[in-house]
């Protein structure tokens, strides 16, 4: 199997006590940090699980029929441990799907469960990563 590398980033900066902007190379922004109507970073960390096999999911089912209900909950445990610091245990992510009766919905019915397969074994960059165990550097530009 060929290997490709193709880097990502995002920029943050900060708006304000607690509250940031990430812009990608696209220009897309998202604002978040600490505070009343913000997402937290590990909300987002939980988002961006579920966001990743939800489009995969999405895609390989809606080929067959549009969703009646397409809705995702990831949850994790925040565990606090003053000798170990901060982390998430448990990720789940619950998918709760609906399709059409019929021939079509039948299909995108039969399609979710290798699908949430497919994209929990080789498609989601994100569950993919967790699961890794992937270092992070926290470097002091000079």
């Amino acid at each position: 199997m060929a290997r490709t590398v193709s880097p990502r980033s995002v920029t943050l900066t900060r708006d304000s006590l607690g509250v940031y902007t990430a812009t990608n190379a696209e220009g897309a922004t998202l604002q978040f940090g600490r505070g009343e109507g913000l997402l937290g970073p590990v909300e987002l960390l939980l988002a961006a699980v579920a966001g990743c096999s939800s489009i995969d999911v999405d895609h390989m089912t809606t080929r067959r029929a549009q969703p009646d209900r397409f809705e995702v909950t990831a949850s994790a445990d925040h565990v606090h441990d003053s000798d170990e610091g901060n982390i998430l245990q448990n990720i789940r992510v619950l998918f709760d799907l609906a399709f059409p009766l019929g021939e079509d919905g039948d299909k995108a019915r039969a399609r979710i469960a290798s699908a949430l397969a497919i994209s929990h074994e080789k498609e989601c960059t994100v569950s993919r990563t967790l699961e890794a165990v992937t270092a992070v550097a926290l470097i002091e530009k000079p």
